[in-house]
């Protein structure tokens, strides 16, 4: 029978602890023979041993249910970036997409406009970097002149705006966790 796949990871994360098989055992109060069953792919730990499992290993259980990451999906080649256009902003998709917990983009903002009509607010936390500026933020009620480098961290639900009162476009890096566009 061929080595699981849940057998490979317990057993990868077992020698990055520099743990034994006996050790590793011990500790998750199986028997050492059964590691060796899990580990080999002739047995299936129920959800508790895996628990027992990942506390020892000091990973989340989902560790060892997740499928492998294809490394070449989470690199954005600059000429490759999902191009987005919500109510007239052109934004740049800088993560790979929208399936993660967080997500980063960058938005270009035409001279003397805005980011919306009025202050919006959103589920999501977001850090915003000003690729360059200047860039006048809206935030809670109080207006901050960013310039080029500048930051700032938007709480979640806070109303916010951006305006660019120049006569060239400006450009914001941002990340927002939940993503919400």
């Amino acid at each position: 029978m061929e080595q699981s796949f849940i057998g490979i990871k317990v057993e990868q994360y077992r020698k990055n602890a520099g743990l034994s098989l006996r050790e590793l055992a011990k500790q998750a109060s199986i028997t050492p023979s059964m590691l060796s069953q899990i580990e080999k792919g002739h047995s299936n730990p129920s959800i508790q041993t895996l628990k027992s499992l990942a506390k020892v290993l000091d990973v989340p259980v989902f560790t060892f249910l997740m499928d492998e990451i294809d490394t070449r999906n989470l690199v954005v080649r600059e000429g490759t970036r999902k191009q987005m256009i919500v109510d007239g902003l052109a934004y740049e998709l800088v993560s790979p997409d929208f399936t993660s917990q967080l997500a980063t983009a960058i938005m270009h903002l035409p001279p003397g406009k805005a980011s919306s009509e009025t202050p919006m607010s959103h589920k999501g936390e977001e850090v915003a970097y000003v690729l360059n500026g200047p860039v006048h933020l809206l935030l809670l009620g109080d207006e901050y002149s960013l310039e080029t480098g500048d930051s700032v961290k938007i709480p979640a639900q806070a109303l916010h705006q951006w305006k660019n009162p120049s006569k060239q476009a400006v450009s914001i890096l941002f990340s927002v966790t939940p993503p919400s566009f």
